[in-house]
């Protein structure tokens, strides 16, 4: 027996696979920026630390762009976790309760490292610059950490009522709960941060080949060597604990779905080797020079993190089905609310996108040539 909730009465607002859709668009959207922050801010810190004057340049440069990053992460963020909570309730709550604490502290650890962003992007302090970006790091992988632990909890049932007691007080949940003891939380932690890595180093590459004029040929070469070397680690990164993920944590039920059907299992490959491409333009760019191969790169990185994105719903809802068939909920639609949203969000990424291109051109502008 699991303390998983009974389906709502109400139903679905839209079909399911419409919700999942979604779902996976948001998460792409969210990914992107989030992957920056989450192992550019390490970068950034580490290169002002340790960096010579080329690290150093590329350091202020991705401190620059943490506090965009962030805020586009944020905002982007809220789309996937609306939609968990719409199609993945019985399971997204009673994880939240076990690990409420945590997970509520994520508000607050967020909000610091966001003001430590700020400060190690404007200070002139040096000192103050390297405390303040390496606490905003550490408190961006340690919320990284959390998020982990919650989604791990919610598609892991069969381990909720061990979780209670062991952590409750009373026989009241005291929220105090982490998913520690679940196989697939390390590697699953893990594989993220490296496709974070991954992620870095082809905006590296955008930002060298498209935004950067202040720097001289000597800083472009050591950019490319560095954005191709970055790459080189994340990849090895990601391929070592996606591997870890994949054949060591599976349950058994998610490795048969993954080879019973052709199309997932091309599914699983083309994730597997899908940062090859990208990885492939960066060492092209870094030869050529020509910057619509940094471009090419950004772009392929973005497909990455796409495609990445519809193998983990997959596995997730894999993982759920003993539990519930969710796409068997019956759908009352709600047509009006979700025509709303559909407009506020081309709206939304409408006006992102006209942001990102006037700061690209004020960027230009108050660099020398």
């Amino acid at each position: 027996m699991t303390p998983i909730a009974p389906p709502s009465p109400h139903g679905y607002p839209t079909p399911f696979w419409l919700l999942e859709a979604l779902k996976v668009f948001g998460f792409w959207l969210h990914a992107g920026p989030m992957n920056l922050w989450y192992a550019g801010m390490p970068a950034a810190v580490l290169l002002g630390f340790l960096g010579g004057s080329h690290g150093r340049h590329l350091a202020r440069r991705l401190a620059g762009v943490m506090p965009i990053a962030i805020a586009l992460g944020v905002n982007f963020g809220i789309i996937p976790l609306l939609f968990t909570q719409v199609v993945n309730y019985q399971f997204f709550y009673p994880a939240g309760v076990l690990i409420a604490w945590p997970w509520l502290g994520v508000i607050g650890l967020l909000t610091v490292a966001y003001y430590g962003v700020y400060v190690h992007a404007e200070s002139s302090r040096r000192g103050l610059v390297l405390a303040a970006g390496a606490a905003s790091a550490l408190l961006l992988v340690a919320i990284g950490f959390l998020f982990a632990n919650n989604f791990s909890l919610m598609t892991n049932p069969g381990q909720w009522l061990a979780i209670f007691s062991r952590t409750a007080i009373a026989g009241a949940p005291s929220g105090l709960a982490l998913n520690l003891r679940d196989p697939t939380l390390l590697p699953r932690w893990l594989m993220m941060f490296g496709l974070a890595i991954t992620t870095t180093a082809a905006y590296i590459a955008l930002d060298t080949a498209f935004f950067e004029r202040g720097g001289d040929d000597g800083y472009t070469r050591w950019a490319g060597r560095f954005a191709v070397l970055l790459y080189t680690v994340g990849l090895i990164w990601f391929a070592a604990a996606g591997s870890w993920y994949v054949f060591g944590t599976w349950h058994k039920h998610v490795q048969e779905a993954a080879i019973a059907r052709p199309a997932i299992a091309a599914l699983m490959a083309a994730t597997a080797a899908a940062p090859g491409l990208p990885w492939l333009l960066l060492v092209l760019w870094r030869r050529v020079g020509a910057p619509k191969l940094a471009a090419w790169a950004a772009a392929a990185q973005f497909g990455v993190i796409g495609i990445n994105a519809v193998s983990r719903q997959w596995v997730q809802n894999v993982e759920l089905r003993p539990y519930a068939d969710l796409a068997a909920t019956p759908v009352h639609p709600q047509w009006v609310a979700f025509g709303a949203f559909v407009a506020a969000l081309i709206a939304a990424i409408w006006v992102v996108a006209w942001m990102v291109l006037r700061l690209r051109a004020a960027w230009l502008k108050s660099e020398p040539d």
